[in-house]
């Protein structure tokens, strides 16, 4: 195979000086990228175009991360969006379009190219190593990329974090203690002590943040529906049990996940609706269930949210 294919494949991503050891000069450079065998993603890095090409926005923004990296040395460390995304967690409503890292060496912060350069303090243990990528620690940089987005964005960070066990929740309150007088870090009191890592999805996160700008009383989460022989019948997103009223999150994906082999999605679709009318039959509660758009239409969502709390109390 091409050494330049092996080295892409391994990193996602081939330098200039790869490609002049591998016997192309700056023409020939020139030509394959114009051809759209390659493609150049950043000054003296190149992509594999029909691999570049499969990559989602995410996925795109790791390979950049690591590039700059690469370019920068141990000077930096990722931070801020980038190392939300080094550490696996959700990218739901982060601008991905520069990487970010915090200077190592008391350089100082600015915007260069496709990279946001930050001024940070980094004391030992701020900045750790994922898949020999430097990045600052989890609990830092989900509240970062939270203070640059909006606590609903931040909410559904946190949330994410939590549920994947990157930290506890004393750990985030305390980092946000630790940063409180950063630039717009004060703004995310109220989704740092929301955060739950039993919200099972974006979703659910979304939702929360919706029942409190509504007014709506918080819901208890994962809520255990179980029969007369206490056997576990199902779990429910959000129960106001004092209402009367469960919720779930339907996102689109839901069904297909849910999907056993050789069954269609109707036959899914069919067992929940199943399992919905044996929840209510065992509690006597009605359901409301809330799509990813519903949250696009507050103010009719709001009504249906109160109207049900309101029937089923």
């Amino acid at each position: 195979m091409d050494p330049l294919h092996i080295i892409a494949g391994s990193q996602g991503f081939f330098t200039r000086q790869h490609a002049l050891r591998a016997g192309f000069d700056d023409r020939e450079i020139a030509a394959q990228v114009r051809q759209r065998q390659w493609t150049r993603f950043r000054r003296g890095y190149y992509a594999i175009t029909p691999i570049w090409d499969s990559l989602d926005p995410r996925e795109r923004h790791l390979v950049r991360a690591r590039a700059v990296l690469d370019s920068l040395g141990a000077a930096v460390a990722l931070s801020h969006v980038s190392a939300v995304l080094a550490h696996g967690v959700v990218d739901w409503g982060l601008d991905l379009d520069r990487v970010h890292v915090t200077r190592l060496d008391g350089g100082a912060g600015r915007v260069e190219g496709d990279v946001v350069h930050h001024e940070g303090v980094c004391i030992d243990g701020d900045v750790v190593e994922v898949d020999g990528l430097l990045v600052v620690r989890p609990e830092r940089c989900v509240l970062e990329a939270g203070s640059m987005a909006t606590p609903e964005v931040a909410l559904a960070l946190f949330d994410d974090a939590l549920r994947l066990g990157l930290f506890d929740h004393e750990t985030l309150i305390e980092c946000h203690q630790l940063l409180q007088f950063w630039p717009r870090m004060r703004r995310l009191h109220v989704p740092v002590h929301m955060a739950d890592g039993r919200s099972g999805s974006v979703g659910e996160s979304r939702g929360r943040w919706f029942f409190r700008a509504e007014g709506v009383p918080a819901p208890a989460l994962q809520f255990e529906v179980v029969d007369e022989t206490g056997s576990l019948i199902a779990t429910c997103d959000w129960g106001w049990p004092g209402h009367g009223l469960l919720g779930e999150f339907d996102g689109r994906l839901k069904y297909g996940r849910l999907l056993a082999p050789g069954q269609e999605p109707g036959d899914v679709v069919f067992a929940e609706k199943r399992r919905e009318d044996l929840v209510r039959e065992i509690t006597g509660f009605r359901m409301i269930r809330i799509v990813w758009s519903d949250y696009d239409r507050p103010r009719l969502l709001g009504k249906r949210v109160i109207s049900a709390l309101r029937l089923a109390g």
